[in-house]
């Protein structure tokens, strides 16, 4: 391990160049050479810096909030528990409080490395300033001067669903900014939470899980969760069949195997070649964003790409990665205050779900304040529960918070009504 003072230089070298780096415009993760582990990278620690830049192209202008941002890539660790990297978008506030960070999962549920945040930030399905946007919240966010840090989770395997990969290189990610700005903007010890909706709240769920034994050091202060779809395999079976989500299954299939070459060869296996249903119009999944995913598979049966079906499911090679990556409470217990929001129709993971695992983490003593709002669907909630969230991330960051035990509360809340 580096000493402290060779790290130190190291690190300034790094800033330096970073600051030097012009600001041409995003390069797709795909064809960047920036986004390679350098060599060796193995024999770093988790969470250490390996690469920083200044964020290419007009992200600042984007987020009007931010003075700064950069990218750092930093050693994580996969499913497999081996050496791994990843990368995350760090925005610096114009107005910082040097105690308050932020890492925000945002869910961006696609097996395409092209959709990761950092190239997708740029992008306008990002950047839209309507309430419950991702765009909107880093905004917001930042305008209470919080430092923002968002990952780009699944790594340079795209590897969407797979729940520990996920968790590791969130922690991993918040390890890395709070090296780099720590004396540079940041106080020694600030206060840091974690905010995510869809899969970007079941990857803080990970996060929070795995903290325990993978980053203790870590002093969490709490983490939003709103619309948590608990288990791939619940959504699968929730979505899969002619609804406008179909497109959760291609996605969540390929990344789920994404580090599995024996479950990827099995389910390309089961793929029919001909037919309006074949396998090259699943596989079309590989590059396509969630946002092109939705409206190309919607209202499918996306069963009807494999040769028998649903049972494909059932295979003991893809239930074994269910159970292992993308059941939330696997892994351990969280140990921070949370906020879950969900709306009682959610047309993702249905809420039963989500009752059943707060049940769970009640009875061991976490505290939760569950909102079930009774008003819109999966997506109206991430507008609907969007303030109730900034409310709790303010107190818990702001150190006000002090609720204790569960709560669990219904609410009617409509964020759009009379816009």
């Amino acid at each position: 391990m580096l000493s402290s003072l060779v790290w130190t230089l190291a690190l300034l070298t790094r800033l330096a160049w970073a600051a030097a780096t012009n600001h041409s415009a995003p390069t797709p993760p795909s064809q960047d050479p920036w986004y390679t582990a350098p060599y060796n990278f193995e024999s770093a620690e988790p969470g250490q810096i390996l690469r920083v830049r200044n964020a290419p192209g007009n992200l600042t202008d984007l987020y009007s909030n931010a003075s700064t941002a950069y990218n750092i890539l930093f050693r994580t660790t996969n499913s497999h528990y081996q050496p791994a990297w990843a990368v995350t978008t760090v925005f610096v506030p114009k107005a910082f409080n040097s105690s308050r960070f932020l890492s925000y999962q945002t869910p961006y549920d696609t097996a395409d490395l092209d959709a990761s945040p950092s190239y997708a930030l740029y992008g306008r399905d990002y950047t839209p300033v309507r309430p419950g946007s991702i765009g909107f919240e880093i905004g917001t966010s930042l305008s209470r001067g919080w430092y923002v840090s968002v990952p780009d989770y699944e790594g340079p395997l795209a590897s969407f669903a797979l729940g520990v990969t996920e968790g590791h290189a969130t922690l991993d990610s918040i390890r890395a900014s709070l090296t780099m700005f720590e004396g540079w903007g940041l106080s020694k010890d600030p206060k840091v939470a974690l905010w995510g909706y869809s899969n970007g709240a079941q990857t803080s769920e990970f996060a929070l899980e795995l903290q325990v034994q993978y980053a203790p050091e870590l002093q969490i202060a709490g983490a939003a969760l709103g619309g948590i779809p608990n288990s791939l395999y619940t959504v699968a079976k929730y979505t899969a069949s002619g609804t406008m989500f179909a497109a959760l299954l291609p996605g969540g299939l390929l990344g789920l195997t994404s580090q599995d070459q024996e479950a990827r060869n099995y389910l390309l296996s089961q793929l029919s070649p001909t037919g309006q249903y074949n396998a090259s119009t699943f596989l079309r999944a590989f590059n396509l964003s969630q946002y092109q995913a939705i409206p190309f598979y919607a209202f499918q049966d996306i069963f009807k790409y494999f040769k028998d079906g649903s049972a494909v499911l059932q295979d003991p090679r893809i239930q074994k990665l269910f159970y292992r990556e993308t059941i939330a409470g696997y892994h351990g217990t969280p140990q921070v205050p949370l906020y879950i929001y969900k709306a009682v129709h959610d047309d993702v993971g249905p809420i039963n779900d989500t009752d059943e695992l707060v049940a769970r983490y009640c009875g061991v003593g976490v505290n939760i304040q569950y909102e079930k709002n009774t008003l819109g669907k999966h997506l109206d909630e991430t507008a609907n529960g969007e303030q109730g969230a900034l409310t709790f991330l303010s107190s818990v960051l702001g150190g006000s918070y002090n609720h204790t035990g569960c709560t669990t509360r219904y609410v009617s809340i409509n964020a759009t009504a009379g816009a």
